[in-house]
């Protein structure tokens, strides 16, 4: 079926349930950000297939949002379907509950499936809709249409060793007890799929390029159980948490589990990651009082352990290593004429990660993006639509990989030959925005929002911007977006030491180039004084930065001083690990630039 006929089928079955209009988010039962194809219900619908996304399907329209990541790809995907593009945060661009209360009148109804539409979102839009007499029925509609839909995935669970992950889990448990006791609570569902892997130190492969299992856990104060189906967990792991006080359950049972509390007890939920059934499971226990609030694994596992760090800086060496080999193959083939495309490039980084211990699978689709593809921020090439690299422009390379001692995010921008003025500009811009965060010294209590301008201020002052945020937190062999924390002007969590971010600007110009240089950054301690204490930021990521574009006039002492100590850093750590024709190479990368 074509996008339009598919919508037309969906039409038939909302007149069928009484709904004028149905939404359709990018999420499924665990309100993930990355999802098991079984519910990608949007990109299915749609045709567009980014992570993030809304669609909404009136009787007579239907309207995508996503944000400034997507705008590009979203364009070209839908192109031929009636459905509408709206570009989030634009001027004039109506907020989907906008569009909804504009087109809804009063007496008619909203439908969206509850099983995978986030509380949250059902509770501000009833705020919303109450007074405008507009209904909300939890419906979903689109498994009866969906032919061929792929099942529920059902990997391998498997252990990670408390070497890698430093505490057990039954100190991990403990600790979430302890939050939720100091929150006056008693028991919680922990929902999200990363939370309940690191929860108890298991991982498998249910979505690509992530570590996680589609399950939920759920606490009280005296008990710990699993939602998942056992036959798929390894015998060493079913031992491990027996060991640790793990009860497993069906997957299914959940709901049930919920209503099977039978004492009174508060339960923590965090409206922004429980489904809205889940929500209406518990409001149904006359057992149970809901106290609003943010999951406490959620938070604990940003914060990483001296364990988890020394693991993490382990893993990040080892694809400094591939990377750079990756580099060293791509510029002898290059000059030896071979025709290299952007998938090659892709394929030969993998090539180079197998040969690391431990690496597991990619934490994404590569994004090997070659001149004007590089604008658009999460450009995937494919066999069937690629370009092919040429000896002039920039390659821009954004990858990561999951090892079994953790989980990457790197971008780098190549000169591959003869580069524009602007180009040459560009570069030296976003490479002076990265240097500024990473060079930052900030008291105890700054975010996100507090931060994001010290990168963003860098290019802003030459009348450019980057329509997405600095930076995000990184799991470890976990998800490659990990909250709370993240470098963006909306985000006011704290950062603590412990907490890793990236560190990554750019600039995005469309249809002619795309430049970004990333990083990843670990939250340190810096001093105490009687002002309080200050934080800074130490890279975890061994990799050159390109200096061939780099225009010299444009950057100041203190610049060159730090890209040179970090050049310095990375010669140091990753040598030690290279033959002697990869040091030479090295060597001559991380030479220091001099005015």
């Amino acid at each position: 079926m074509t996008t339009n006929e598919k919508l037309s089928l969906l039409r038939v079955h909302m007149k069928e349930a009484g709904v004028q209009a149905y939404l359709i988010p990018s999420s499924d039962p665990h309100i993930s950000e990355y999802l098991p194809d079984h519910w990608r219900a949007r990109a299915w619908l749609s045709g567009f297939d980014g992570s993030a996304g809304t669609l909404v399907v009136t009787e007579t329209e239907s309207g995508l949002w996503t944000d400034g990541r997507y705008f590009i790809q979203a364009q070209r995907q839908m192109e031929g379907s009636e459905i509408v593009l709206y570009r989030m945060g634009e001027k004039g661009v109506p907020t989907v509950q906008e569009f909804l209360l504009s087109r809804l009148k009063a007496g008619e109804t909203l439908g969206l499936d509850g099983m995978v539409t986030a509380t949250s979102i059902v509770l501000d839009m009833e705020a919303q809709f109450v007074e405008r007499e507009i209904g909300i029925r939890a419906v979903d509609l689109i498994a009866p249409i969906w032919e061929g839909r792929p099942a529920i995935p059902q990997s391998p669970v498997y252990l990670l060793e408390e070497k890698y992950a430093g505490l057990s889990a039954a100190e991990k448990i403990a600790q979430v007890r302890a939050c939720l006791r100091e929150n006056g609570a008693g028991a919680m569902v922990v929902t999200r799929l990363d939370s309940v892997a690191w929860l108890l130190n298991l991982r498998a492969s249910d979505v690509a390029y992530n570590t996680s299992f589609v399950a939920y856990a759920l606490l009280t104060q005296e008990e710990a159980a699993v939602y998942v189906n056992s036959s798929r967990i390894s015998p060493e792991a079913l031992a491990y948490l027996e060991k640790n006080g793990v009860a497993i359950r069906p997957y299914e049972g959940i709901l049930e589990g919920v209503a099977a509390i039978s004492k009174p007890t508060v339960m923590l939920v965090s409206v922004e990651d429980v489904n809205y059934r889940l929500y209406l499971a518990m409001e149904e226990n006359p057992n149970l009082t809901i106290l609003e609030g943010e999951e406490p694994a959620f938070c604990l596992k940003a914060v990483k352990n001296p364990t988890e760090i020394a693991n993490t800086k382990n893993a990040h060496i080892k694809e400094g290593v591939a990377m750079a080999r990756l580099q060293m193959w791509l510029e002898k083939a290059l000059a030896a004429g071979e025709t290299i495309s952007e998938v090659d490039v892709g394929e030969k980084l993998v090539e180079f990660r197998r040969q690391q211990e431990g690496y597991l699978e990619d934490s994404f689709a590569v994004i090997a993006a070659y001149g004007p593809n590089a604008a658009m921020m999460h450009y995937h090439p494919t066999k069937e639509n690629h370009a092919v690299l040429q000896k002039k422009g920039f390659l821009l390379l954004d990858t990561g990989a999951q090892y079994i001692d953790g989980t990457t995010d790197t971008t780098r921008t190549y000169a591959l030959g003869e580069l524009t003025d602007e180009e040459r500009r560009y570069y030296t811009y976003v490479l002076k925005s990265n240097i500024a965060m990473a060079r930052t010294v900030f008291m105890e209590g700054c975010s996100g929002a507090n931060l994001d301008i010290m990168a963003r201020n860098q290019v802003w002052r030459y009348g450019i911007d980057y329509r997405c945020g600095t930076g995000h937190g990184v799991g470890f062999v976990g998800p490659i977006h990990e909250g709370p924390q993240s470098m963006r002007m909306t985000n006011h969590v704290p950062f603590q030491p412990g907490m890793t971010i990236t560190d990554e600007p750019g600039i995005y110009e469309e249809g002619i180039v795309g430049i970004r240089t990333e990083n990843e950054l670990l939250v340190v301690e810096h001093m105490e004084t009687k002002y309080g204490r200050f934080f800074a930021f130490q890279p975890i990521t061994y990799l050159p930065i390109d200096t061939t574009p780099v225009v010299l006039e444009l950057m100041n002492e203190e610049e060159l001083g730090w890209l040179n100590d970090y050049h310095q850093m990375v010669y140091d750590t990753l040598s030690p690990r290279m033959d002697d024709r990869e040091k030479a190479w090295l060597k001559e990368k991380t030479k220091p630039l001099e005015k």
